[in-house]
């Protein structure tokens, strides 16, 4: 069973791959993609809470809702995906 820690470090370790810092963003629907159907939902809330967070920035366009990584919050987001890779 996948903990909230891990869902967001799953997230966030995705999108420290592919560069999403500051000014790259991605499609907020994007998040999810990945996780098992069962788990996107929850995915999609644990998008929501981190934009609380401000570990996420959201930036809301004529074509969606765009999302990148708030590089200030460095030590949390290291936090989320060392709790994900240790369950790998």
């Amino acid at each position: 069973m996948w903990t909230d820690s891990q869902i967001k470090g799953k997230i966030l370790h995705k999108m420290t791959r592919k560069g999403k810092f500051e000014h790259s963003h991605t499609a907020l629907d994007n998040l999810q993609k990945g996780f098992p159907l069962d788990l996107r939902g929850k995915a999609k809330n644990m998008s929501q809470e981190m934009i609380k967070e401000g570990i996420l920035h959201l930036k809301k366009t004529s074509y969606g809702k765009q999302i990148s990584i708030n590089a200030e919050k460095k030590e949390k987001i290291m936090e989320y995906i060392n709790e994900f890779l240790k369950m790998e």
